[in-house]
């Protein structure tokens, strides 16, 4: 029993140590190694000061920026509340907020259909981009905004649309955080 007991005690500290310890710090060091932009959150940094990340939306509502999706995470884009609003398509709520949504898009761009993303959020709260089409929905009011050509802005556009992945996985989009970085840096707002 008690030769039993001994094995059981250093099974366990050495199982501790090597996947508790070890493991994590050789995969943590591996991905410095191989991913050092992804295993630091894919931040955005222009002179020293981190701008955003990749990965994670933020809220922009001046109008001379391209706007992000809807977000329910928190009081907004706040990653420490990821999480869907979990109201259901026939919540009161919801219908409210989206029906206020389109009218204030419709006002904007009123003969244009408003695409669907512009007026709801993604599963996390947190999704950086939006489809071709919303960010399409928004260049008029971004041309006037900045008194620049819609065609100058497209081609923006497009310089940030992301394609399927492998040509097949996901949807193309837009990553909303670089195109309006990109649009300060190339057609300051006047």
């Amino acid at each position: 029993m008690k030769n039993n007991l001994k094995i059981a005690i250093l099974i366990t500290l050495v199982t501790t140590v090597l996947f508790g310890v070890i493991y994590p710090l050789a995969v943590t060091a591996l991905a410095q190694v191989l991913f050092p932009t992804q295993a630091n959150g894919s931040l955005i940094q222009k002179n020293g000061q981190v701008l955003g990340s990749q990965l994670l939306g933020q809220a922009f509502s001046a109008l001379g920026y391209f706007h992000s999706r809807p977000s329910s995470a928190g009081t907004g884009y706040d990653a420490s509340q990821s999480s869907p609003s979990n109201l259901g398509p026939t919540n009161h709520q919801l219908v409210d907020r989206v029906k206020t949504d389109v009218g204030k898009l419709q006002a904007e761009n009123p003969s244009v259909p408003v695409p669907v993303d512009l007026v709801t959020s993604s599963g996390s709260g947190l999704d950086p981009e939006v489809s071709p089409a919303a960010a399409e929905f928004q260049i008029p009011r971004v041309a006037r905004e900045r008194g620049i050509s819609e065609a100058d802005i497209r081609s923006l556009v497009a310089k940030h649309t992301l394609a399927r992945q492998f040509g097949v996985l996901g949807e193309p989009r837009v990553r909303i955080l670089e195109l309006n970085l990109d649009l300060d840096a190339t057609h300051p707002k006047k």
